[in-house]
């Protein structure tokens, strides 16, 4: 059965990763916004709407551990001119699954579009929600393949106080029961990766994100 990226990734929230063999699986897009690339270990999932044969050789050219091709500089910046896109940084990928109940912190639904965050979410998500939190502020929305994602900021001066981890908890009580979420930080932001880690979202690999140019 041709595999899909919404089938991996579904796979890989529930525990279930491709098989650790340093293949490299190439699958269509989900959409004609998002492509990119997921390393798990031993693995890589490439999702682009591009020959697959261009992919699996463009790789083997690669001078470096086949473990690391699919994330390795050059073979993103091969990605990026043949597909006239652009990309900001290679995150940790993050899942948790959904709780049950209020979240622990208070929260109110807003609609307004004119947060930072929320202007970056709706670039990037459909069907976006937006909370806010005294001192934060939680977005929610439909993703890669279709998965709920989510981020969160926090107040500059309501740092360091642990309502990032709240937060980030919370988000686990706007989803769905039985749904997981999605999230992703950049392995330089150390304080959100422990936060993140603190609210029970565990690491099933690297990505990057393959955005369309505004103009195109």
């Amino acid at each position: 059965m041709e595999q899909t990226l919404a089938g991996i990734l579904e796979a890989a929230g529930a525990g279930r990763f491709p098989a650790d063999d340093a293949g490299v699986t190439v699958v269509p897009q989900h959409n004609a916004r998002d492509a990119g690339v997921v390393a798990f270990t031993g693995h890589s999932v490439v999702f682009l709407d591009e020959d697959p044969g261009w992919v699996r050789a463009t790789l083997a050219g690669i001078d470096c551990d086949p473990l690391a091709a699919a994330m390795n500089p050059l073979f993103l910046a091969a990605l990026l001119t043949r597909t006239g896109r652009r990309t900001e940084t290679i995150d940790l990928l993050t899942v948790a699954s959904a709780l049950p109940g209020e979240p622990p912190v208070a929260l109110k639904e807003i609609s307004d579009t004119e947060h930072p965050r929320v202007r970056r979410a709706l670039a990037r998500r459909d069907d976006v929600r937006v909370w806010i939190a005294d001192g934060g502020v939680v977005v929610l929305g439909r993703g890669i393949a279709g998965r709920w994602e989510m981020a969160i900021e926090v107040e500059p001066g309501e740092r360091h106080h642990g309502l990032g981890r709240k937060l980030a908890v919370a988000s686990r009580h706007l989803v769905p029961e039985g749904e997981m979420i999605w999230s992703q930080q950049s392995p330089g932001n150390a304080r959100a990766v422990r936060s993140f880690h603190a609210a029970g979202f565990r690491p099933v690999g690297s990505e990057v994100l393959l955005a369309a140019r505004p103009d195109s």
